[in-house]
């Protein structure tokens, strides 16, 4: 068979079933396989852009690995974007490009471009196939890499040429994995866990800080059970959003910039903090010398870079959180903690959410609050939604007031901060959870980068719902204008924009405007019930800003939190 042909074999031996691609010159033989190959649906997006973040939300929805193809050149460099937002975030993903043909390569060739040179910083390892006889192998590599360990996202750029050559192909064959510069550590040593175990059982202030990696590993259970047993407070970041339950009277809510009053002040109070699966980021610790100086630190991660990175640690252990934290949890149990042991510090923890609560401002003035709209949001979807979100002010409203119950429930772009990533993001939440209700809570700023990909909504019926939260401003960077910049608002006025119904409906979507409290839950569950995709733009409080907020560099001492 063509070499285009074992590509996609390959691809099916590995599990998958979903790729989000455009095509292009560099890669119409792969296209014209896949018009006959059964067992794998492709999603045809708009912009390759599109795809690559359709391919990571999926990713993180599913649990499995994203799939994306891009043609050379301008292609390949259009997933660049979705590339880094991977990595940062530890998505597991393949990115397949088409490449030029070798003979071409370094010639400065039409639509030519070192695709695994350009994305050399951001990618968990890449490949340039140079060579049919190194298909098969390197896909069952890459896709061993993209999904082990840490997970991040693999290159694979392939030379035209190659994909047209014949080639036998046995699918009772495969390729024996052999990496030796590869062997992510799965089991955390014993002494150190004991150590951990005796640290937090001796802790007077503890305090959970669980990340991302509690969700990539799947050890949820394993959280809950520790956080139960221990009886010991959880703090979370943006990404671990659901790994403990935010309705639960042990958490604290998300904590750093815009986190909750009470996980910064617990934080940076707490004795011993026992971190899991976090990067200890400097949204979350802000000006690193002055971060919870009275602690002991405790991190479990299994990629080694990561500990003492930052922040210098005390009780270093790399391995998988769901591993470890079973052992740890064995440990504990052979200490026989005792429920009241730090009764003064759960006191302390429950005065601090009595006394600077979330607030939920009420509309005013006929004026919808956007804090409001996620919490109204959060009561119609009783929520049980899987959420994207863009990134800006309406992300962290999301953050803060879409409480999650469930892992794989919020998907936001956190590291890179990427606007525009939500949308097609929710189109790959979508394809990889058939039957759950998806929504996109974006800004009008955010939409309008990816707001094309409603035609792939549209083609492959998609009932993505996006809740835009359009206040007419670039509403993120106004706020910092406002606070920081002496309220001198350069470009960053967005009143100019399309008509979000019409254009909803000019794709063949369905459109929805709300400017009044009294008519948002009947059009949000109106607009959630139906099998069509729909945009929904709810008109908020233009300057309404995004509160509590820890200043970039500043400490808990800097908090400004809104006035009771």
């Amino acid at each position: 068979m063509k070499a285009a042909r074992v590509i996609l074999e390959a691809l099916k031996r590995e599990g998958v079933d979903t790729i989000f691609g455009f095509p292009g010159g560099s890669v119409i033989p792969l296209y014209d396989a896949l018009y006959d190959c059964p067992g794998i649906t492709h999603i045809l997006a708009r912009h390759e852009q599109g795809a690559g973040h359709a391919a990571d939300g999926y990713a993180r929805a599913s649990g499995k690995v994203g799939v994306c193809i891009a043609t050379s050149g301008p292609g390949a460099t259009n997933l660049v974007t979705p590339i880094a937002n991977a990595y940062m975030d530890s998505v597991p993903m393949v990115a397949i490009t088409g490449q030029v043909s070798r003979h071409l390569i370094g010639l400065d060739s039409f639509q030519e471009a070192d695709v695994t040179g350009i994305t050399l910083p951001i990618v968990k390892h890449s490949y340039l196939i140079t060579s049919k006889d190194d298909i098969t192998r390197t896909i069952r590599e890459a896709f061993h890499i993209a999904s082990t360990g840490r997970p991040g996202p693999v290159v694979i750029d392939i030379p035209v040429d190659i994909m047209k050559e014949d080639m036998e192909f046995d699918p009772d064959d495969v390729p024996p994995l052999h990496l030796p510069g590869y062997k992510p550590t799965v089991k955390g040593h014993m002494k150190q866990i004991r150590e951990a175990a005796r640290v937090i059982a001796a802790a007077e202030r503890p305090v959970i800080y669980a990340g991302g990696g509690i969700i990539i590993s799947g050890a949820s259970q394993e959280l809950r059970e520790m956080a139960l047993y221990g009886h010991i407070p959880v703090v979370n970041t943006l990404t671990g959003k659901g790994g403990f339950p935010e309705d639960h009277e042990l958490s604290m809510g998300m904590v750093g910039m815009h986190g909750t009053p009470y996980a910064n002040y617990a934080l940076s109070q707490a004795d011993v903090i026992f971190a899991v699966g976090v990067r200890f980021d400097d949204r979350v610790t802000g000006k690193l010398d002055a971060f919870a100086p009275h602690a002991t630190f405790i991190h479990v991660d299994v990629d080694p870079a990561e500990i003492s990175k930052n922040v210098a640690i005390d009780v270093p252990i790399v391995g998988d959180a769901k591993w470890v934290l079973g052992e740890l949890i064995t440990e504990l149990r052979k200490l026989e903690l005792s429920p009241d042991r730090h009764l003064p510090w759960m006191e302390q923890v429950e005065s601090w959410k009595r006394d600077h609560p979330l607030i939920v401002r009420e509309p005013d003035n006929g004026e919808i609050m956007p804090e409001w709209a996620i919490h109204k949001i959060w009561q119609v979807t009783n929520g049980d939604a899987i959420v994207c979100t863009e990134v800006g002010q309406h992300q962290m409203w999301a953050a803060q007031h879409y409480l999650c119950r469930h892992p794989r429930q919020f998907i936001s772009s956190a590291g890179l901060g990427t606007m525009g990533f939500g949308f097609p993001a929710s189109i790959g939440a979508q394809v990889g959870s058939p039957g759950r209700l998806v929504i996109d809570i974006a800004g009008d700023g955010s939409f309008q980068m990816t707001l094309q990909e409603l035609a792939t909504a549209v083609q492959f019926r998609l009932p993505v719902k996006v809740c835009i939260m359009n206040n007419q401003w670039l509403g993120m960077v106004r706020q910092w204008q406002e606070l920081f910049w002496n309220s001198r608002y350069s470009q960053t006025c967005i009143e100019c924009q399309p008509d979000f119904v019409k254009l909803a409906e000019a794709y063949g979507a369905e459109g929805y405007r709300v400017s009044r409290p009294e008519d948002l839950e009947e059009t949000l569950r109106i607009a959630f019930a139906s099998p069509a995709p729909a945009v929904i733009d709810i008109r908020v409080k233009q300057e309404a800003n995004v509160y509590p907020m820890i200043p970039a560099g500043g400490t808990v001492h800097d908090m400004m939190e809104r006035e009771l």
